[in-house]
């Protein structure tokens, strides 16, 4: 008797190759519903599911391959007694079974999809399948991706193994994306929250190591997605690099008109807009040129030849951006070889932000609120479009800035951050410090309420002349007196934007 290969996949790419293959191998074909009728119009040799089980497709398709005729054929092994059993019920052993699952994913993510629509992307045949071929991987081969069917019929012991792992973690991935949508469904999560939650990754590359040489590090796709950045060109990104890039791609969001972001230890040590990325990046850099080498760049247009004529000789970890003409590439190939190029796709959704805690998960929806200058409250002194919009523009930067923290701006770019700081004042002393005579006339943003006057009382020595913060200090009335009694305007947000 030939070997038999059981198919039966949603997704048809690389199939009727794969059956070619198969029968050029010596196997004999199995197939289901739509999967028989693409190798049938191949002109390919194959047997119906319906035809192996004797029983017809049910329930609009529902029902195909749960059948003992398919999975006794799976999960036989080939000892005496199991092959014995199977010639007494006339079954045949399957020795491939190639199977991927409904885009029920894809289906959920699509607006407006329906409850009815999302339950009949819900694999039930498929995914036993998967798990059955799986379990006895000593002596069948099961195939769920396509990048695999070259090992279909050739694979070792070895190999099958691993693929009957990436069989499980498919499935895996798979029931947690149900039940996620499911939780959602039952809106009873707080802040949108589900109640119960699974994460799945898998890793896509690991790292030479962590934050330090001493601890391990890998990078994971949650739930095998795509990575939202693609390294064009240079050595893998190390563990601190991609902390520091998403503080830049964090930094640079808020923006339509060119930024650009240079980040050193997660934080900005400038930040700016400009006309175009040439006068940003200058902008940026003016705020504190020391800092920003071995920096991080994000910026939000295309890079060409003349960014990089402006970055010049500075040393720079990753460069990120929507895209790199080939001008550039070639340009960082020849004269910045260490610099590494990273493509963004900036329309990449956010997802709930996790971070884990001894004994357990912290879960947070992203802090994506952009500022609402309509909604502020002038407080203290008179705020004109221009100190708003620039009030506006420092807003948004102290966003990316590590708690506590406080930028001074003037013209669209940071003159002087003071980041992660146990006390408020000590993080505007920072920011006056860098910004030195730039400070004058500059506006300031505060992460969080002034606690009390005195990091105000700073910000006005500095030449601080407006301040946007959050308010909501049992002492604003004494921080609101002190910018009145120093010639500070001020404005309240009502919002915070902690970032620890």
């Amino acid at each position: 008797m030939n070997r038999r290969a059981l198919l039966s996949v949603s997704d048809k790419t690389g199939l009727v190759d794969l059956g070619r293959r198969l029968v050029d191998l010596g196997f004999d074909l199995v197939a289901s519903g739509g999967t028989a009728r693409a190798l049938t119009d191949a002109r390919l040799p194959v047997t119906a599911v319906s035809d192996l089980t004797g029983y017809p497709e049910l329930l609009g398709g529902r029902v195909k391959t749960l059948h003992p005729a398919v999975h006794g054929g799976i999960l036989a092994e080939r000892s005496p007694a199991h092959l014995a059993e199977l010639e007494g019920q006339g079954i045949g052993p399957i020795d491939v079974v190639v199977c991927n699952l409904y885009p029920f994913a894809e289906t959920v993510a699509r607006p407006g999809v329906t409850f009815g629509d999302a339950i009949e992307q819900i694999d039930i045949g498929g995914v036993t399948l998967l798990r059955a071929a799986a379990k006895n991987c000593a002596h069948v081969t099961v195939l769920c991706d396509p990048k695999d069917y070259p090992l279909a019929g050739l694979a070792t012991a070895a190999e099958k193994r691993r693929l009957a792992a990436k069989a499980f973690a498919h499935t895996h991935a798979y029931d947690a994306a149900i039940a996620r949508w499911f939780a959602d469904q039952l809106d009873e999560a707080p802040a949108g929250l589900p109640r119960r939650t699974t994460l799945t990754a898998e890793q896509a590359q690991s790292l030479r190591y962590g934050e330090n040489p001493h601890q391990q590090a890998a990078l994971y796709r949650v739930d095998g997605a795509p990575l939202p950045f693609t390294c064009l060109r240079g050595k893998a990104l190390s563990y601190n690099n991609l902390i520091d890039l998403d503080g830049a791609w964090t930094a640079i969001d808020p923006f339509d008109a060119p930024a650009v972001a240079i980040i050193k230890h997660s934080n900005p040590c400038g930040l700016a807009v400009g006309a175009d990325p040439v006068e940003a990046f200058r902008k940026a850099l003016a705020s504190d040129p020391i800092s920003a080498f071995g920096s991080i760049i994000a910026v939000n247009r295309p890079v060409d030849v003349p960014l990089l004529d402006a970055i010049g000789k500075l040393y720079v970890e990753v460069l990120a951006a929507p895209a790199f003409s080939p001008d550039a590439l070639a340009w960082l190939a020849k004269r910045k070889k260490s610099c590494r190029a990273v493509q963004l796709d900036l329309a990449a959704p956010h997802g709930p932000q996790v971070r884990t805690v001894r004994g357990g998960l912290l879960m947070q929806s992203p802090d994506t609120r952009d500022a609402t200058p309509d909604a502020w409250q002038t407080v203290a002194g008179e705020i004109d479009e221009a100190t708003r919009a620039e009030l506006v523009f420092a807003w948004r930067a102290v966003k990316a800035v590590k708690s506590n923290a406080i930028v001074i701006t003037a013209d669209r770019a940071t003159v002087g951050v003071g980041a992660g700081q146990m006390n408020r004042l000590e993080s505007v002393r920072i920011a006056a410090a860098q910004a030195g005579e730039k400070a004058k006339g500059a506006a300031l943003a505060s992460d969080a309420f002034f606690p009390f006057a005195d990091g105000l009382e700073a910000a006005a020595a500095s030449g601080v002349r407006a301040v946007v913060q959050p308010g909501g200090s049992i002492r604003d009335a004494e921080v609101i007196a002190a910018a009145e009694r120093l010639g500070v305007a001020m404005v309240f947000t009502g919002v915070r934007h902690f970032r620890h």
